[in-house]
């Protein structure tokens, strides 16, 4: 039995070594996500290899800063590795409730760590890589980059410190991009403040060789940045979401869901209409309980510490796989492929907001 155990965690241990690389090049930690094949979706193991690198050269004199990347071309991650969560979850085990405490502990500390972390955001930056990326003090977006939090799609919120990044988005923004799941290009990341420089993606390897190339002085955060500076731009014209963030602002910062789906539906100004339209018809294929846990999470993160947020953020995962429609949302989409959910409840005219509030019952934020 020993042995079978011991072969077991080595085997795993191999898995996970494969599954994140990890390599230093003149004073620079690179760490990669090497599932390709799964856009890059992060494990427990995966979570918990990053975890080991980044506290070893935390420690280490000889590394400077670290970079962050994914694999391949489609995808710097894809978010969490959800259907083993939800077979562990079926299976009666507790790899879901690790997973979510060492991956917000994860993500805390990118946004403590003590040296200059780059993430190179190229191509799909979805839930738990949004996660990874926002700590970074240098966010990289591409040509191919989509960023979304995307998890009402599934029945779920958006975790992994949105509660904190996203309501500190300018306007509604944030809550927006957290209520509705939508995907946004680099303009609008750099417009938004989800990143901050824009390299075009055949300009990935150049910058690989400046890196290898830099000369390192006081502050490797300046060394950094003057090197980005001579090959990306921290603008783009002609971001969507500029045009869009009047009608934004006014629609996100009505009372609660129902709301804002009733008044989009009633737009008839012309330069709004068909976004209003299509907006609330996204709206009301997502699962109602998690857009109204949305709302009320983001609003009273806007007022929370980092910290806080992340807490407040377990206190909702430790209700919702029994309370919350996830495990309806990934059966309808990622198991029976159905593509339909029965949320719980059905619709937003159905929606309670004391069942929304009870989510919250019992959270203290005196520590915040």
């Amino acid at each position: 039995m020993t042995a079978q155990v011991s072969s077991q965690v080595t085997r795993d241990i191999d898995a996970t070594q494969n599954e994140v690389l990890a390599q230093v090049r003149n004073q620079i930690g690179h760490l990669t996500l090497n599932r390709p094949a799964g856009l890059n979706a992060i494990t427990l193991n995966m979570v918990r290899c990053l975890q080991q690198q980044l506290d070893a050269w935390a420690d280490d004199p000889q590394v400077h800063a670290v970079v962050l990347r994914g694999a391949g071309e489609k995808a710097f991650c894809a978010g969490g590795d959800i259907r083993t969560l939800y077979d562990s979850f079926k299976n009666g085990q507790t790899l879901h409730q690790e997973f979510f405490v060492e991956e917000y502990a994860l993500d805390l500390a990118i946004h403590h760590y003590p040296k200059p972390v780059l993430a190179l955001m190229d191509g799909f930056v979805l839930g738990g890589g949004m996660g990874l990326v926002q700590g970074a003090d240098l966010r990289v977006v591409t040509e191919r980059s989509r960023l979304a939090m995307p998890e009402v799609a599934i029945g779920y919120f958006p975790d992994v410190g949105g509660s904190y990044f996203l309501p500190r988005i300018p306007g509604e923004l944030g809550i927006y991009l957290g209520v509705s799941g939508v995907q946004i290009r680099a303009a609008d990341a750099l417009y938004c403040g989800l990143a901050d420089w824009y390299l075009e993606s055949d300009k990935l390897a150049v910058l690989d060789q400046r890196l290898d190339s830099l000369q390192w002085h006081d502050t490797p955060l300046k060394d950094l940045q003057g090197l980005l500076a001579t090959l990306a731009v921290q603008q783009l014209p002609d971001a969507p979401l500029h045009a869009l963030r009047p009608a934004i602002d006014h629609f996100f910062a009505l009372p609660d869901v129902p709301s804002i789906v009733e008044q989009l539906r009633e737009v008839t100004v012309a330069d709004s209409h068909e976004w209003a339209l299509s907006t609330a018809t996204l709206l009301e294929s997502r699962s109602p309980l998690a857009m109204g846990v949305t709302l009320e999470m983001l609003r009273r993160g806007r007022h929370l510490s980092l910290e806080a947020c992340f807490a407040l953020e377990l206190h909702l995962d430790r209700q919702w796989f029994e309370r919350g429609d996830l495990i309806e949302g990934v059966r309808a989409l990622l198991i029976d492929k159905d593509k339909t959910p029965r949320w719980n409840p059905p619709t937003l005219h159905a929606l309670d907001g004391e069942q929304v509030a009870s989510f919250f019952c019992g959270f203290d934020t005196s520590g915040s």
